[in-house]
């Protein structure tokens, strides 16, 4: 163990502690010039005393131009003197030291050159200041990592900000466009019902979307002084297409009933208009309707109802008594489909107390789950009725509406409901209690 003098026991211990003196004599200057940072000392008032290659290099002076002539802010661009001037320099007074503050030095070839610099006050042994030493590291590296990090944070706020005024925008032009659907969608329906002497009516319709127009319809309407008519369709299709067949089944079932108001005349009438106009050009179009005819019996408070049925689901009937039933023709073809269509008519007297409801298939083809057994059906309506009745026109209507709101994303398509009804008798007023005993 006694010969184990030098490093992991080679016995050659004293050779080697001189080689590695040799070395940090000989390199101790080199070390300082040729270092991979600037050095340079500077007396309290800022003249350089010295300075290493490494930094000279880096400016490009020489080091007779140097030391002794400049003074450190020299070496710094107009920015970085006022800089010094107004931090670095008083914190280095106050703390003695001060590390990493970034500025920037002048190059002999007019370039700027980023660098952080670290300064130490050197004190003699009676505290007294003497010098400072410098420490300067090339941050050119860091400064293009920065300038980079900064160009991308840029150019993600402006990506940011051109996708929130993209978004804006979108909700100005979905606002806009559900204005301009909504007041189209309102001119394709009668503004109010007119009031039919002896009844009640009422009318709903319900939008699945607002950024579509839908393509179902109703109207009400005096025949003469006696008569009412009636009419409630959907039209295929969606959005100006079928919008322009709406307003079309409008007028024509208008029209004709006030020259023939035979209900399956006017749906007869109705097919031949949708053949004509677009069987042939490839786009053929039809509908469903139901169209009615309503004839108060006088005093006698009961309502004659004469329905045809186009391919359309049936009405529901909630009786005074409490009792709801389909009204329904058997056997009504679509309308628009076929030359020779055939359309059912159907009759019923509605009595103080009754009330009938039309309406579109977007309500008994709601959705109420996710499965495909979970469509609301005709079913489900009628048992949804036989809860409600009695009802009123108005109190019905009411109450589908509140069930096509509970459908939420489960209702896909446009609903429309027409209710018309008789008014109960009001009842009998109480006597008044005897009080003369």
């Amino acid at each position: 163990m006694s010969g184990e003098t030098g490093p992991r026991g080679t016995g050659n211990g004293s050779a080697t502690d001189a080689a590695f003196g040799a070395l940090l004599e000989d390199s101790a200057e080199e070390l300082y010039e040729s270092a991979p940072c600037g050095y340079l000392s500077t007396l309290m008032d800022g003249t350089i005393a010295r300075v290493n290659a490494t930094l000279l290099r880096w400016l490009g002076l020489e080091r007779g131009a140097v030391v002794g002539r400049m003074r450190f802010t020299d070496l710094l661009t107009v920015g970085g003197k006022l800089y010094h001037e107004t931090h670095f320099a008083p914190l280095l007074r106050m703390r003695g030291e001060i590390s990493g503050i970034a500025l920037e030095m002048r190059a002999s070839d007019g370039g700027r050159l980023p660098v952080l610099v670290s300064s130490a006050v050197k004190h003699d042994s009676g505290g007294e200041p003497l010098l400072i030493r410098t420490t300067v590291f090339d941050a050119t590296d860091r400064r293009a990592y920065e300038e980079e990090l900064l160009r991308r944070r840029r150019e993600a706020e402006q990506a940011r900000a051109e996708s929130e005024q993209a978004h804006r925008q979108a909700e100005a032009d979905r606002t806009r466009l559900r204005e301009t659907l909504a007041v189209l969608q309102k001119a394709l329906l009668p503004d109010t019902l007119p009031a039919v002497p002896g009844m009640e009516a009422a009318a709903y319709y319900h939008t699945a979307s607002p950024y579509r127009l839908g393509g179902d319809f109703y109207d009400l309407f005096a025949l003469d002084d006696t008569r009412w008519a009636f009419f409630l369709g959907d039209v295929s299709g969606k959005g100006p297409e079928a919008a322009t067949l709406t307003s079309q089944a409008r007028y024509v079932l208008r029209t004709t009933a006030l020259h023939s108001p035979d209900p399956a005349h006017a749906l007869d009438t109705l097919n031949s208009m949708l053949l004509e106009r677009y069987a042939d050009n490839g786009d053929p179009r039809y509908c469903t309707a139901v169209f009615g005819v309503l004839e108060p019996g006088g005093g006698t408070g009961h309502v004659r109802t004469r329905l045809a049925f186009g391919g359309h689901p049936p009405a529901v009937v909630l009786r005074g008594d409490g009792r709801a039933e389909f009204l329904f023709a058997p056997g009504g073809m679509l309308v628009g489909v076929l030359p020779e269509a055939h359309f059912a008519t159907v009759e019923t007297t509605l009595a103080p107390g009754d009330t009938f409801v039309l309406y579109t298939d977007g309500l008994t083809e709601a959705r109420t789950g996710s499965g495909p057994d979970t469509m609301y059906g005709e079913e489900g309506l009628l048992s949804f009725a036989a809860r409600h009745a009695p009802s009123t026109a108005q109190g019905i209507v009411d109450a589908l509406a509140e069930l096509l709101e509970g459908f939420g994303e489960g209702l896909e398509d446009d609903t429309a409901l027409l209710a018309l009804g008789v008014p109960a008798p009001a009842p009998p007023p109480r006597p008044e209690p005897d009080t003369t005993r």
